[in-house]
């Protein structure tokens, strides 16, 4: 299963990023083979509309099952949700230490948004 998570870097030891449409990166984490991709999401960082919706494509077309994150706003938690995609909030820590929080039931399965939309989806 691909696990993607939010980071301000690249890689297992970047920190998750809080945000989710408009995180630097997606670090996808396949815990079948643990391959790890790093997915660039620069191109969202100052989009005026649709960073979230662009952000849930962008995982979704990368294979992700699981999103572990910060925060979802609406418009992303719909695409994401459509997709058939978990999200799971309060990630936090090194990307590898919220994989091992997701791994251990330690992080909360979101049912709808936390945040507003906006900048912070």
């Amino acid at each position: 299963m691909k696990i993607a998570v939010t980071a301000k870097g690249e890689g297992l030891s970047a920190e998750v990023d809080s945000r989710f449409g408009r995180a630097m990166y997606f670090v996808i984490y396949d815990t079948d083979t643990s391959e790890v991709e790093t997915i660039d999401n620069s191109a969202n960082l100052n989009a005026q509309h649709g960073a979230g919706i662009q952000s849930a494509e962008a995982i979704a077309n990368a294979g992700a099952k699981v999103l572990l994150t910060g925060h979802c706003g609406p418009n992303a938690f719909k695409t994401l949700n459509a997709a058939g995609i978990k999200v799971m909030i309060g990630a936090n820590g090194t990307v590898k230490e919220a994989i091992e929080s997701f791994e251990q039931g330690k992080l909360e399965e979101a049912k709808g948004p936390d945040v507003e939309g906006s900048h912070r989806d």
